[in-house]
């Protein structure tokens, strides 16, 4: 993994920088954004609506760069939605989803705000019943209150805060025991662990956290519940015919799309798909496992507070942090001061960083393919000396 390094522009132009905040947004290699670039430079036309022939080129590569995105996720490509980021995604199954026959949605209290907001804002209106499940302080979370009465679960594969997973398959086939559906909040998942889309209904994930570029994401869905599903929004390509009294929505999921694409991000989110293809999802994996005893390693060596898991074992290259006396916010400031680069706050998941004991905030390291044990280590230098002027 230490060669892909010269791949990604950033550190060939920053080559001080230690980037340890891949869990906000991943760095992009040169072949990601060559391939942004060539939709400018060679395409450059709209798709869907021109007959002309840079018109169909660019229709056609699209086709092209929806299979491979699906195809990352063992998916269909007809039950993929391209959206600007996971956010959207979570957004269109909660707004779009039939509720008329049951109302209950299981979540739990480990989630992403963009998993936990729209669900309260349906509850709030009265058009669900919301029942939050609750963790331990290492984030284990019981999904037995899934039962007859439930039509949802939305839950996330790998959390955002204590890089600890979710058996996924395992939470599906009770949600389906018991006629429900699930949809899985893959933003954390998808760009780390090889995620096969093959027992759930949705799936959720944003190309900025896999290597491609911002504000392109993806909706997964099962193609027979793509009929259920309601757009968020509709208008130009959405539609079959428009009368001002009759509107025939398009039968595919690209009565999803409305309005003219992120083009040139699609292009690279399929390039970001075939790069992590090339070193292979089981190498990803192996490496970030590496990654996340190296960082555990210098955490507990520098004395700090580790949330979650006091643990390597079946743990992302992420882990959050702090030290007894320190801000978390002076924690990531010193170590920018030493050109590492993390994030500090509460990761837009408050109710979780309450319930760990982090509600005041806490530190967060996270790496990625292109981060090495070196790394690990120098980011330990700088927390020991953190530690030693709060000790």
């Amino acid at each position: 993994m230490k060669e892909i390094k010269k791949d990604f522009p950033v550190l060939v132009n920053n080559p001080d920088i230690v980037y340890l905040d891949s869990a906000c947004t991943s760095l992009k290699p040169m072949q990601v954004i060559e391939a942004e670039m060539e939709y400018y430079k060679k395409f450059g036309a709209c798709a869907g609506r021109s007959s002309h022939r840079l018109g169909r080129e660019t229709n056609q590569r699209l086709d092209e760069c929806r299979e491979k995105v699906a195809k990352f996720v063992n998916a269909e490509k007809d039950g993929l939605i391209w959206t600007r980021n996971a956010t959207e995604g979570l957004n269109i199954v909660a707004n779009g989803f039939d509720f008329s026959k049951r109302k209950k949605v299981v979540t739990s209290i480990v989630e992403h705000h963009s998993v936990l907001l729209p669900l309260i804002k349906l509850r709030d209106q009265g058009k669900i019943k919301l029942d939050v499940v609750g963790c331990d302080k290492e984030g284990n979370v019981d999904f037995s209150k899934i039962d007859r009465e439930t039509a949802l679960v939305v839950t996330n594969s790998w959390n955002n805060i204590l890089g600890t997973g979710r058996k996924i398959n395992e939470i599906a086939k009770l949600a389906h025991d018991n006629g429900a559906l699930i949809c899985v909040d893959g933003a954390q998942g998808v760009p780390h662990h090889k995620t096969d889309f093959k027992n759930l209904d949705f799936l959720c994930f944003s190309g900025h956290k896999m290597l491609a570029p911002t504000g392109i994401g993806a909706l997964v869905c099962k193609t027979d519940h793509l009929a259920k599903l309601k757009p968020l929004m509709t208008g130009g390509g959405a539609v079959k015919t428009v009368e001002l009294n009759k509107v025939v929505e398009l039968p595919t999921q690209e009565r999803f799309e409305a309005g003219i694409q992120h083009y040139a991000g699609i292009f690279g989110f399929a390039s970001a798909c075939e790069y992590l293809n090339k070193i292979g999802m089981e190498e990803v994996e192996k490496h970030e496992a590496t990654l996340a005893k190296a960082f555990y390693e210098e955490l507990k060596s520098a004395g700090a507070m580790i949330y979650g898991p006091d643990s390597p074992q079946n743990h992302s290259a992420l882990y959050s942090f702090g030290f007894k006396n320190a801000k978390a916010h002076d924690i990531a400031l010193m170590l920018d001061r030493e050109k590492i680069a993390v994030r500090s706050g509460f990761f837009c998941a408050q109710p979780a960083m309450e319930v760990i004991g982090a509600g005041d905030g806490a530190t967060r390291v996270s790496g990625y393919i292109y981060n090495t044990p070196e790394d690990a280590k120098r980011f330990g230098e700088i927390l020991k000396k953190i530690n030693v002027l709060y000790s």
